[in-house]
């Protein structure tokens, strides 16, 4: 019991337990420019649509097709847990986050079976997301978080041991002068307009009925500015007198600029680039849009995350064996129900899936009836298989020959 044991959690040194933080110390943080944007939903929105696809470690037979699961490490990493920190859902998106806003990041096997710049052949037990901070030939400076000490820490680890993935849209979100990174600064500079005009500055010109040219008249008009700006600021409702002969003029007015057209049209190109539309965001795509959102954005930044994870965490020999990395679409999540039934009667009908296995996709229990584990038409009359022919009657020691 948690709340019996108190006195050994509770009143443990600091020391012993570790440092202490009001916020979680290993969470991944957006740089500044995307975290205040509209940038951070869409890194979110393809951050949670790639975590939610299994990737497996798996076995496949002679003609390279799937076989079933493997227990393993990397198994338990990429379906369970992460490491002491993250689940394997958030180790997932943690990948995707991090490599939208770093462009290239480090996933560092931490605990392994065995030391992997000693033995060929070892197992992953957990793994983290670290970001590169310096490029060798064949190492790479990673800055990773500590879980024994609580704090991330820089090291250096093997090219062969660490699998480095690349965003596989570099080229439209994490170049210099990308669309991506172009909308950003956009998005910065109307932030900066909006945040000028609503500072609470009258922005006011007075014409003085004199002209101001010599050095005196401009300090008697630098005394009638300050007198103004001490009366509106000294009012209750903010009111001033002026002369009959002062003109007053208010410029506080919307600033008229091109920016929030330029923001509308970066805005089209990227969602174009990334194979995204408003619908995919507001939950009403239909099909067609959501099959080449998955092919065009979710295909390729699973791929790339599987195959460096399959030619560095897997050896050749395991490769020639039929190991492998490979992810899993569910194709049935997206499908309503009125269609589900029709699209479960056709598979089960043309002997693709059976009954079991389509119940599993459904949610329901394994039925214990064996005709549900056949793959068969089930609405097709069970033939009974021909007889085979008997042997051949024995008379006085001869045989005789039985015509068809």
């Amino acid at each position: 019991n948690t709340f019996r044991n108190e006195e050994q959690t509770d009143y443990m040194h600091p020391l012993q337990q570790g440092p202490t933080f009001s916020t979680r110390p290993d969470r991944p943080r957006m740089g500044m420019s995307n975290e205040r944007s509209i940038i951070a939903p869409i890194y979110t929105r393809i951050g949670l649509d790639v975590a939610s696809v299994d990737i497996r470690h798996i076995q496949l037979d002679e003609a390279r097709r799937y076989l079933n699961d493997r227990v393993s490490g990397i198994q338990d990493c990429l379906a369970v847990e992460g490491n002491i920190d993250q689940s394997a859902f958030m180790l997932k998106l943690d990948l995707i986050t991090s490599l939208f806003d770093k462009g290239v990041v480090a996933l560092v096997p931490v605990d392994t079976s065995s030391d992997p710049t000693v033995s060929g052949s070892y197992d992953v037990l957990t793994m983290r997301v670290g970001e590169i901070v310096q490029w060798y030939p064949y190492h790479v400076r990673v800055r990773l978080y500590n879980q024994d000490l609580g704090i991330h820490q820089e090291v250096t680890v093997e090219k062969a041991s660490t699998a480095i993935i690349e965003n596989p849209l570099y080229a439209v979100m994490n170049e210099p002068n990308s669309t991506l990174q172009r909308l950003i600064r956009k998005l910065n500079l109307l932030d900066a307009v909006d945040e000028q005009s609503g500072s609470g500055k009258l922005d006011l010109i007075i014409q003085l009925p004199y002209v101001v040219k010599s050095e005196a008249r401009k300090q008697q008009a630098d005394q009638r500015r300050v007198e103004l700006e001490r009366q509106m600021s000294g009012s209750k409702y903010g009111v001033a007198w002026a002369d009959g002969t002062e003109k007053i003029t208010q410029l506080n007015r919307p600033t008229e600029n091109n920016l929030f057209k330029q923001v509308e049209y970066l805005t089209e190109q990227l969602y174009s680039s990334l194979g995204l539309t408003q619908a995919i965001f507001d939950g009403t795509a239909d099909e067609k849009e959501m099959l080449n959102y998955h092919n065009r954005t979710i295909a390729p930044l699973l791929t790339a995350i599987v195959q460096e994870m399959k030619r560095k965490f897997l050896t050749k020999t395991a490769r020639t064996q039929g190991q492998s990395i490979e992810f899993f679409r569910d194709p049935f999540k997206l499908v309503s129900i009125a269609d589900l039934a029709e699209l479960g009667d056709k598979l089960t009908r043309n002997e693709i899936v059976t009954g079991n296995e389509f119940r599993a996709v459904i949610g329901f229990t394994p039925s214990k009836d064996p005709k549900a584990d056949e793959l068969r038409n089930k609405n097709l009359p069970m033939v009974e298989p021909p007889a085979l022919p008997s042997e051949p009657p024995e008379k006085d020691g001869r045989t005789f020959k039985m015509e068809a």
